[in-house]
């Protein structure tokens, strides 16, 4: 009953009632209909709104739809080139050259043979003024298709648009070429080749020699090349050439004339010029030469790195040092010196010591490597030479005197270094000193070095001079050599005391201390212990530089035993500790008495008499202690640690 009812409650749709079902007047037939659709196409319409990037964001966005609609239409139809067309001109309106090459790549990979494929991808580079990407697109167009007039046309119009009239030239040449090679008529080829040779280019030199090689006549090949070296001259010599020939030799094995290749265009080439050449003699050597070959190739551009910058500064001193021991390790002797000759002769332009002081070694490593050749009488002019120049400099006195070392002649170097150490005025005396000390004990002219020491330290008292004395003397294999050894310690000791130098006097003594500990006995030990100083505490009075007062300032001061202004104090310091022990004494002999009073009352008695009579003692003792504290140091006593550890030291 409610299904009934629901489909009752339904609404049937009324029929539209045609009121007139007469025809129309004027019939319009399908026919009509279409031409009239077709005609509000053609209607002018309002050009779609201008879309206006503001930002990057909406720039990338762009491309991206126009990117994907261009590789839709692609994938719909690879074939249709146009569209290969469209798209990479749009690139190339948006500057995007490189993509635009891409593009066109791809679509030479679909049809490799379609004109206006290769036209329109030429033209691009062209205007992008990219002659080299230009000149590979024709050269491949018209390798593959030769017989396009237009490639042809427009290749010789860009060369002669670029002022390249030889390359213009050339397009003709490599046709006519290619075409006796198609017929295999070589010998017309290798004519046409020698007249084409005649443009002066060196490429054309290459092709020629290649041509040989392809064809399998070496010997001609080989000849080409060597022509091509004897017509240039060593003026107009060219990395590429070098590096074919030697690639041509390396493919026939003959390895040497690969190397004799490198290192004659490397004498010939400058530098900068000779980037490949390095690089390919480089990784020739890597596969078929040894490890000297492959030393020889660094050496050689290192060498023409040094030239460069020498010929740049010449006075850079540093470059020549670097260049002379390049040379000296490889080259020939007159090589050698012809550098070093070289070197010389760019004398500082100013009067300053840092200008010279590199001038100098100069001469001194001119001097060592004329030795080391044997040219001893040479040598010694030089040295002999520059020591005229400069008498100051410890470093040729001793490069002299080792220069007579090495010949044998002992006195003639002896006499060199006591003429250096006689000279007014020396830059490094200490070094000629310990030079001079050295040789003898080489030579073990001990009493001459003991000599030596004694003239020394009539000059200076410095304390690393005792101390090298006195490990001279331990050195020694000798029965007295820790009598002779202590001895320099004593008066190394005694010398210094007037030294203001603390530290120095107490450097001495701790190379004593240490010599004691190693070979001494325990009470040689005690005796320089005795010696060390006591480390204190000070203040003293600061000065402005105006003279005003600028306060006080805490430092530490050495207190030696032995100085005579310390003596007074000393002794009242050992009087007051001698004291103190006593009253230690006295206690425990107290305690002794008491017991034996216990068991004897006479014996009381008499202790009380002797306790009266010490307390007396004591007592007079302190009286004058104090009493003389106004004449002590006012220092003295500051550090009570100092004082109490100083009363508890028994042995003191």
């Amino acid at each position: 009953e409610m299904a009934s009812t629901a489909a009752g409650k339904q609404r049937i749709p009324k029929v539209a009632k045609v009121k007139n079902k007469a025809p129309a007047e004027v019939q319009i037939t399908a026919e009509q209909l279409l031409r009239e659709a077709k005609e509000r196409e053609l209607e002018l319409l309002p050009p779609p709104p201008k879309q206006k990037i503001t930002d990057e964001e909406e720039l990338n966005d762009y491309k991206l739809r126009k990117r994907k609609g261009f590789e839709d239409n692609i994938r719909k139809n690879r074939t249709v080139i146009s569209n290969w067309i469209k798209y990479a001109q749009w690139e190339e309106s948006l500057k995007e050259v490189q993509r635009a090459r891409s593009i066109y790549e791809r679509a030479l990979d679909v049809d490799h043979r379609n004109i206006t494929l290769w036209l329109k991808y030429a033209e691009m580079e062209m205007k992008s003024r990219q002659v080299n990407h230009a000149r590979n697109i024709w050269d491949r167009a018209i390798t593959i298709l030769p017989r396009v007039n237009q490639f042809w046309y427009k290749y010789t119009y860009m060369e002669e648009m670029l002022g390249n009239a030889p390359g213009c030239r050339q397009q003709a040449w490599h046709s006519f070429i290619n075409f006796e090679l198609r017929y295999k008529e070589v010998d017309k080829a290798r004519s046409i080749y020698e007249r084409y040779i005649l443009f002066l280019m060196m490429k054309n030199w290459i092709k020629y020699a290649r041509f040989e090689e392809k064809h399998g006549y070496i010997a001609h090949g080989r000849k080409v090349y060597e022509r091509a070296v004897e017509f240039f001259g060593e003026d107009h010599l060219e990395e590429n050439l070098f590096v074919s020939f030697a690639k041509f030799e390396e493919i026939q094995k003959e390895f040497e004339r690969v190397r004799v290749i490198y290192k004659y265009a490397l004498d010939r080439i400058p530098k900068h010029q000779a980037q490949e050449l390095f690089k390919y003699y480089t990784m020739f050597e890597k596969k078929f030469g040894d490890r000297r070959g492959i030393e020889d190739v660094i050496v050689s551009k290192r060498r023409f790195q040094y030239e460069e910058e020498v010929k740049a500064n010449p006075h850079n001193y540093d470059a020549w040092f670097d260049y002379l021991r390049l040379v000296e390790n490889d080259a020939d002797p007159d090589t050698v010196r012809e550098v070093y000759e070289r070197a010389i002769a760019n004398i500082p332009p100013i009067q300053e010591k840092r200008h010279w002081k590199r001038y100098i070694y100069l001469w001194i490593n001119y001097a060592l490597y004329e030795e080391l050749e044997v040219k001893f009488d040479r040598c010694r002019k030089l040295y002999e030479k520059y020591l005229e120049f400069s008498p100051e400099n410890c470093t040729t006195w001793i490069k002299f005197a080792e220069l007579e070392t090495i010949l044998g002649d002992m006195d003639r170097a002896r006499g060199i270094f006591e003429l250096a150490i006689g000279q007014p005025r020396l830059d490094m005396p200490e070094v000629l000193w310990k030079s001079y000390i050295d040789f003898e004990i080489e030579q073990e002219e001990f009493g001459n070095t003991r000599n030596l020491y004694k003239r020394l330290l009539q000059r200076t008292q410095h304390v690393k001079v005792w101390i090298s004395c006195a490990k001279f003397e331990l050195s020694i294999e000798g029965p007295d050599r820790l009598q002779k050894c202590r001895q320099i310690f004593e008066e190394a000791n005694k010398s210094m005391r007037s030294c203001e130098e603390k530290e120095e006097r107490l450097m001495l003594l701790e190379s004593w201390s240490d010599f004691e500990k190693e070979f001494g006995s325990d009470s040689s030990m005690d005796r320089v212990r005795k010696l060390l100083p006591e480390k204190v505490k000070k203040r003293r009075k600061l000065t402005a530089e105006d003279g005003s007062d600028a306060g006080w300032e805490e430092y530490y001061d050495y207190i030696f035993p032995e100085d005579a202004a310390n003596q007074p104090n000393l002794k009242l310091l050992a009087m007051a500790k001698m004291w103190k022990r006593q009253q230690i004494v006295e206690e425990e002999e107290e305690e002794e008495d008491e017991e034996a009073a216990e068991k004897d009352p006479a014996a009381e008695e008499s202790t009380s008499h002797c306790d009266i009579i010490q307390t007396s003692i004591q007592t007079s003792l302190v009286v004058v202690v104090f009493y003389s504290a106004k004449f002590i140091e006012p220092n003295m006593f500051r550090d009570l640690n100092v004082y109490n550890q100083w009363l508890s030291d028994d042995e003191a």
